[in-house]
């Protein structure tokens, strides 16, 4: 398919093709224009409008400008705000020529149509007083004839009435005061109409120190005089100012232009109507007028941007969604003969470097490119991305000024110089490559679309659509220049590439070796051993877990009651998915019912983790990426692998880039808290996963998993006693059931996945604890003998159950009512008798009000005195048969120990002192085991010796 190209359809401006224009001319100069100092192009109103588009936001600027000048509405203040090089100054000449026309508006081009739509048949001519704080300066006079002006009003007054009109404004001027708001609204209304346009504010006020009197005033008084200004501006319904304010406070200039920004945004955010000139899309159009005499005929465009529009469509899975629009047909014909992806990335990628001017930039780039490729006579159907000349010094030249130091010589090497041997190689021994220029027009593209880019940017280079975009032309193959980014990915030095995304840096890479290594790396042996341990770092050690285990096998997660619930971490392979399948609950149900081959019984002591099944893959790909780096770094380190230091240094870099993606990739990928429970349904429990998120950004994991945990109540770390009292009246304490076993209780709520989720026993104890200190709950004993109560406690008042054992048990409330009602009746029968004896039995011990045991003895009989006859110390010591060990431990505390737990007052302390001696001593495996389980079980010393 043979296109017709752009240099026999469009036609630049003279200027352009000789190259004589001066880039300064690019840049207006509204002062110049005052004076009748400007070139003739911004010089005379025919001229100037003939070669500017009217954008939208001009068209509404321009009418709201007429209609002020005949008193027909319209904005008395008007703040021009937008980015350096935007077109603010242009934008102000365009009301300059509109109001101090020399020739009548129906030679003005674009004029006539705005003014019959504001419905104004004849606009008088105004009086304009342009004040440019560039060009004034707050230390040095101004001399009119036989006048000396100092000030800001002092320039407004004389440019708009004269000698008249300053001398209404003399003495403000003479002392550097600002004027009142009444002066300058007569000072106005007698110059009506008129147009006040002001350039570089900003510019101007940030030379005044704060408290230091200059020739132009105070920084207080010049802000003083455009707060009075924009007030009296209301005042005169014929007079309209424009001024001009940089967008940033960069623009804005050091810590006094920072403060001035601010201080004029203040006042004229009061009355002014904020516009902004130069939409993207308009920008098509101004630099094609600029820098294009004639565009070319209409019927040729549409024809040139059909065809390539056709093709984007034809192979729509290689281009941009963006292509497959028919208004991208319309951006291809407004922007003809420039591709609209040069106007993207310079104004989206380019306008972001600090230097770079946005509309007056891309002026200046493109008039110099055009220049270059009309006298190379280029013969491609549009100016692309990947036709760019960057071998020509001039367009390299500043295509470099804008970026940092170090791109000359990759330009040199790679990209486009008479010394880029790979792209030229490329070209020169494929004809496939050749005949199109693959290599050269592809690493033009990568450079316009990668080179602004930061360094430390999270997401850098352009996409590979976006490269055919800017380098394949129709009648073209896509898949030569897929073929070609693959080579030039192989063999440049200074291309990165990234998944589908690519860009220069000035620094050379290492990618083609890591992606080598990265190929055999080893999914099972190498990737999930970094996995496994990335994982097992983000749990700290402080936490209420029974044990934390990290893609453990089920058989190796143990089956007990526990210091806590222990928290599950799934593999990669059981992740969380949203759909149908969910590997997650498959391998934790497995886990859940089963350890090993055996049947698991305390179901409810789990918790999983689960990975996210959309990130998986990703943390695998990143895993891989560390190793390789990490391998490449451990080689250059020992000399394996033969690099100089720079190239270290950047492999250190990459590779902990990458550890820090992996890191974080870590935390976004086990995020998953997953919960088994069950509900009744028809009178069966039926398992129910619950899921819920914990967030990656969390400081600290495990708190908030546990955070998690108690938000969503699937952990319970403080249990009040009628939820106990609850749950023993809706499982236990019915049909006429007066007591349970208390340790029964709680070994079910591990048990069952309907009952709570309790942290440990300890929260089990302090229900039981709190619920006895009233009546209102249940009542305790320590156990039973016949119908008689052991260690009966209800309405108890503050005390300690002692130790929870089988014999422990739970007592309905009405019936343990019921039973301290009897114990006071024996009481008072017993009182009537006439004591022999001093003791009771326990049962007949003495009630106080409460239900408690006073045990007090006979009446009859003479009791010593307490304080000084009862011992208040008890110690003891056994020695235990280590076989026989827990068994006889739990006697002793039944028979002992629990005779003094369960009296109020009783102070318990209970020592364990453990002695171990081995002839052939003790293996690492069994000294790791012994500390890590004494570590769990709080040991306050525990060492192994010689």
């Amino acid at each position: 398919m043979s296109l017709k190209p752009w240099r026999e359809i469009a036609t630049p401006h003279k200027d352009v093709l000789a190259g004589t224009f001066k880039q300064s001319e690019f840049a207006a100069d509204i002062t110049q224009v005052a004076n009748g100092e400007a070139p003739s192009e911004y010089q005379g109103a025919q001229q100037f409008y003939a070669r500017t588009y009217i954008t939208e936001g001009m068209h509404l600027l321009l009418e709201s400008v007429a209609q002020r000048l005949a008193s027909q509405g319209g904005d008395p203040v008007v703040q021009l705000q937008t980015a350096f090089g935007g077109g603010k100054t242009h934008t102000l000449l365009a009301v300059y020529h509109l109001a101090s026309r020399s020739v009548p508006t129906s030679q003005l081009s674009g004029i006539p149509p705005l003014l019959d739509e504001a419905g104004i048949a004849e606009l008088p001519k105004a009086r304009v007083a342009v004040i440019d704080g560039i060009k004034l300066s707050p230390s040095q006079s101004r001399t009119y004839g036989q006048q000396t002006i100092n000030t800001l009003w002092g320039e407004l007054a004389w440019q708009l009435l004269g000698e008249a009109g300053f001398e209404q404004l003399a003495d403000s001027d003479r002392d550097g005061t600002s004027p009142g708001k009444e002066i300058l609204t007569n000072l106005i209304r007698q110059a009506a109409p008129c147009v006040i346009l002001i350039d570089e504010l900003v510019a101007f006020i940030r030379q005044l120190e704060i408290g230091k009197q200059y020739k132009a005033g105070t920084f207080d008084s010049n802000v003083s005089f455009i707060q009075a200004l924009t007030e009296a501006m209301k005042s005169v319904p014929n007079a309209i100012m424009l001024a001009s304010l940089p967008e940033s406070e960069i623009e804005a200039g050091g810590t006094m232009g920072k403060r001035a920004l601010e201080a004029l945004e203040k006042y004229f955010a009061r009355v002014e109507s904020v516009w902004k000139p130069v939409a993207t899309e308009e920008a098509f159009e101004i630099v094609r007028r600029r820098l294009f005499e004639n565009p070319g005929d209409r019927a040729e465009v549409e024809g040139i941007s059909r065809k390539f529009s056709d093709f984007y469509r034809k192979h729509a899975e290689k281009f941009p969604l963006e292509t497959q629009s028919n208004e991208y047909f319309e951006r291809l014909t407004r922007s003809y003969p420039i591709h609209p992806e040069i106007f993207d990335r310079l104004y989206e990628d380019w306008s972001t470097l600090e230097k770079f001017q946005r509309t007056r930039g891309v002026l200046q780039y493109m008039a110099i490119v055009i220049h270059r490729l009309w006298n190379t006579d280029n013969r491609d159907a549009l100016i692309m991305p990947g036709t760019l000349p960057l071998d020509d010094s001039n367009v390299r030249t500043k295509s470099i000024h804008y970026l940092p130091q170090g791109w000359e010589p990759v330009i040199e090497r790679e990209i486009d110089g008479s010394h880029s041997v790979p792209p030229f190689e490329i070209d020169g021994h494929d004809t496939r490559f050749g005949s199109v220029q693959a290599a050269r027009r592809t690493t033009r593209t990568v450079f316009l679309g990668s080179a602004p880019a930061a360094a430390n940017q999270a997401v850098r280079g352009i996409q590979a659509e976006r490269i055919l975009l800017g380098a394949v032309q129709p009648g073209q193959t896509v898949g030569v220049f897929e073929d070609v980014l693959k080579r030039l990915r192989d063999r440049l030095h200074y291309l990165y590439s990234e998944q589908d995304r690519y860009w220069f840096d000035t620094r050379p890479n290492l990618r083609r070796e890591m992606e080598s290594r990265k190929q055999n790396i080893s999914d099972r042996d190498e990737l999930q051993l970094l996995i496994k341990s990335r994982v097992t770092r983000v749990f700290g050690r402080n936490h209420h877990f029974g044990g934390i285990h990290v893609f453990t096998p089920s058989v190796d997660i143990p089956d007990d009651y526990g210091t806590g619930p222990r928290l599950v971490v799934l593999p990669t392979h059981a992740a969380y998915s949203r759909g149908e399948n969910n590997p997650a609950f498959t391998d934790a149900e497995k886990i859940l019912y089963n350890r090993g081959d055996q049947p698991r019984q305390k179901q409810n002591r789990l918790i999983f983790l689960a990975p996210d099944f959309d990130v998986v893959s990703r943390l695998k790909e990143q895993g891989r990426i560390y190793l390789a780096w990490d391998s490449i770094v451990t080689d250059i380190e020992n000399g394996t692998l033969n690099q100089d230091i720079s190239h270290l240094n950047q492999a250190k870099r990459s590779r902990d880039h990458s550890e820090q993606s992996l890191n974080q990739l870590i935390r976004e990928t086990w995020k998953w808290l997953i919960a088994p429970l069950e509900d009744f349904i028809k009178g069966k429990p039926q398992l129910v996963w619950e899921a819920v998120q914990v967030s990656p950004s969390a400081p600290n994991l495990i708190q908030a998993i546990e955070d998690k945990l108690r938000e969503e109540e699937w952990l319970v770390y403080e249990w009040s006693p009628i939820h106990l009292r609850n749950l023993l009246k809706q499982w236990y304490l019915k049909d006429d059931t007066k007591d349970v076993g208390a340790l029964k209780v709680w070994q079910d709520t591990c048990h069952y996945l309907y009952l709570p989720r309790l942290v440990n026993d300890q929260v089990f104890l302090n229900a039981i604890v709190k619920g006895i200190e009233t009546e209102d709950y249940f009542g305790f004993a320590a156990g039973k003998d016949g119908e008689r109560y052991l260690g009966f406690a209800f309405a108890f008042g503050s005390g300690n159950i002692g130790v929870l054992d089988e014999s422990s048990l739970f007592i309905d409330r009405e019936a343990a009512i019921v039973y301290r009602d009897s114990l006071k009746r024996d009481r008072a029968n017993q009182k009537e008798r006439n004591h022999t004896d001093t003791t009771f039995p326990a049962d007949m011990e003495e009630m106080d009000d409460k239900g408690e045991s006073s045990a007090s003895g006979s009446d009859d009989v003479s009791i010593p005195d307490k304080a000084s006859s009862f011992k208040k110390q008890f110690y003891g010591t056994v020695s235990l048969d280590p076989i026989r060990a827990k068994m006889d431990f739990a006697t002793i505390i039944d028979e002992v120990v629990q005779q003094f737990t369960a009296k109020l007052g009783v102070d318990v302390k209970i020592s364990v002192e453990i002695q171990a001696q081995s002839k052939e001593g003790f293996d690492e495996a069994l000294q790791r085991a012994i500390k890590e389980n004494c570590n769990v079980l709080k040991f306050l010393t525990s060492e192994f010796e010689y």
